[in-house]
Parts: structure tokens; C-alpha cells; sequence
């Protein structure tokens, strides 16, 4: 079994038919756990008291939007090199999920923002950078929109795709290449020492595997939409054409 023959839409939508089940089930589950956890079970923080519970709702969705763009520009980079139309509609399928999730992060960030910092927004390097992720995608899904012919739209928007990946690194990774600015560095690290306490890492964790979860159902769900409907177009042209 090759990973390529589910590139094949019978296939995949097989396969979708089979795991979104339980994508749908474990998502609930763990985004019922995490929130129940971390909004009721959690301490108050010593600094930020009960305004950073708001932390099992901001990361997750900023690891959705960050991490969806990844996985946009990888689906992009497998269409420009094998043809294949099922990664392309998959990440057309992943943009609108990426962009909520991106306008949850932002707003999230900006009510956990303003009584840490007294502010709702500052032009700091990770916020920016995630404002202008959030343009890309609203370009992303406006540029699908606007151009008729799907392969040319497709290789329009893998384009834009790969410039926009900058901006979801820098957004990932701002914290590293600038010390200025208000944003706190990373929640989660490899190095245990930067990591937040374990009383308020592990509900996160459930939190963020929920999110994750959802994102793949989410993505598998629209995918699938994204096929018939391509279908159904194909099938309208030759139609058209008989008569």
C-alpha cells in the first residue's frame, strides 16, 4: 500500500468514510476533557490569576492556524509536483478551518492581552506576523474564489500558499528571532524548563490533541464536499457540451 493511492478520490473518500467517526468522537471527547479540566479543575495563576485559563481555548486554536497552514503549503507543494487534485482540494478544504482558528487566536489573544499588557493589541512580532497569517488566508480563499478554471486556480493559490508560509513560521518562531516584545515565549517546549507548570501543561495537551482532532475531521469532512462538488462541475461542462 502506497501513501500515492490515496490520491486516487475513491480511495480517499474510503478511507475519510472510515476514520471520520472516530476523529469526530476523540475530538469531542478531548475537547470536553481539556476545557472541563483546565477551566474547572486548574488553580489561578499566581501573576494572571483566572485570565490565563483562557490558554486551553488561545493555543489551540493558534496551533490550528499556524499548523493548517503547514499542512495548506504541503498539500500545495504536492499538487505543483505530482498533479494530484485531491491534495489540492484538501488544502482548499484546510483554508476556511485555518482562518477561523486564526480569528479565534486573535481574539482570544487580544482579551488575554488586555489586562496583562493594558492593551488589546500591540504591534509586537509574533502578533503581527499572525495578523498578516491572517490576511494570507483571507487572500488564499478569495484567490480560489476568483478564478474560474480550478488547475489554474489551484496553482495560483499553492503559490501564494508557499509566500505565505513564511509568515506562519515567523509567527511560530517570532519570539526566537526578536527578544522584544509583550508575547510570552512558548507554552509548550522541548526544554522542560520553559515549559508552564505541569498542573496547567496537561489539560493543555488534551486541549490542543481535541483541536487537532477536529481540525482533521473538519478537513476530512470539507475535502470530500470539495470533491463531489468538483465532480458535480465536471459533470455539469460535459452536459453542457451534449447539449
Amino acid at each position: 500500500m502506497s501513501l500515492w493511492e490515496y490520491a486516487n478520490p475513491v480511495k480517499f473518500l474510503a478511507l475519510s468514510a472510515r476514520v471520520q467517526p472516530f476523529a469526530w468522537a476523540a475530538a469531542a471527547i478531548g475537547i470536553f476533557v481539556g476545557l472541563a479540566w483546565g477551566f474547572f479543575a486548574t488553580p489561578d495563576d499566581f501573576r494572571q490569576g483566572s485570565t490565563v485559563k483562557i490558554i486551553y481555548i488561545h493555543v489551540p486554536a493558534a496551533w490550528i492556524a499556524i499548523n493548517a497552514w503547514i499542512m495548506m503549503l504541503v498539500a500545495s507543494l504536492v499538487w505543483l509536483v505530482r498533479r494530484h487534485h485531491v491534495s489540492a482540494l484538501a488544502a482548499k478544504a484546510a483554508a476556511p478551518v485555518g482562518l477561523v482558528m486564526t480569528v479565534i487566536g486573535l481574539l482570544t489573544g487580544a482579551i488575554w492581552g488586555q489586562p496583562m499588557w493594558g492593551t488589546w493589541w500591540a504591534w509586537d512580532p509574533r502578533l503581527t506576523s499572525f495578523l498578516i497569517l491572517f490576511l494570507f488566508y483571507l487572500g488564499y480563499i478569495a484567490l480560489w474564489e476568483a478564478v474560474e478554471d480550478p488547475d489554474t486556480a489551484a496553482d495560483l493559490t499553492s503559490v501564494l500558499c508557499l509566500v505565505g508560509s513564511v509568515f506562519a513560521l515567523l509567527s511560530r518562531y517570532a519570539v526566537l528571532f526578536w527578544s522584544q516584545g509583550l508575547h510570552q515565549g512558548a507554552s509548550l517546549s522541548l526544554d522542560k524548563e520553559e515549559n508552564i507548570s505541569n498542573v496547567f501543561w496537561l489539560p493543555l495537551v488534551v486541549s490542543i490533541g481535541g483541536f487537532t482532532l477536529l481540525f482533521l475531521a473538519l478537513v476530512l469532512y470539507r475535502t470530500g464536499t470539495e470533491i463531489a462538488l468538483r465532480r458535480t462541475r465536471a459533470l455539469g461542462v460535459r452536459l453542457d457540451r451534449h447539449t
